[in-house]
């Protein structure tokens, strides 16, 4: 795993499902100078002691934290190298943000897209798997689910592997 030629990895589950700790698990094991990208912002309280507990317990020494909730691609971009694996968690909260901001989603998933193919880095995303419930009965909601649909299918097209973790669980689906 200590290549990163082989492309990104694409890891999705549920809620609580595991996913971040064995997108963490897959990062340790490159051997690689590990980079943590946060997408998340803290919108309230309860939001801000998730954050804080998460870098308090999870994130220890050797982790370098970069906080982008809009511009990842461009700051994969600044950090891309073939010496660095980088965990980017996660994809969902970035379509959050970016639907609040307004931003162009369309364009900002093919940024990411066309980005995918020339990382140096040894690139591991977290997402959350939106698509498996029931249909949203908001527009916004609705909008969110498809956005992120497409966004993943984007992401697994472009990725080496790809995981759907469960109950702590990782099914390989790809690669």
């Amino acid at each position: 795993m200590s290549n990163s030629s082989a492309g990104p990895i694409l890891v999705l589950g549920g809620a609580r499902s595991g996913k971040s700790s064995f997108a963490e698990k897959l990062v340790e094991a490159s051997g690689l100078p590990m980079h943590y990208v946060a997408t998340g912002r803290a919108w309230d309280d309860e939001m801000r002691d998730r954050i804080r507990h998460h870098q308090d317990t999870r994130r220890g020494k050797g982790w370098i934290t970069h906080e982008e909730p809009l511009d990842l691609v461009a700051l994969l971009r600044r950090i891309d190298d073939p010496a660095r694996a980088i965990l980017v968690d996660c994809l969902t909260l970035w379509v959050t943000n970016l639907m609040m901001e307004e931003r162009d989603m369309a364009a900002e998933f093919a940024a990411l897209a066309a980005f995918l193919p020339e990382a140096r880095a040894r690139l591991i995303f977290v997402s959350n798997e939106v698509g498996l419930g029931i249909v949203p009965e908001n527009r916004m909601a609705r909008d969110f689910r498809d956005h992120a649909g497409r966004l993943h299918q984007m992401v697994a097209e472009k990725s080496a592997e790809v995981y759907f973790v469960a109950a702590g669980l990782p099914l390989k689906m790809k690669g």
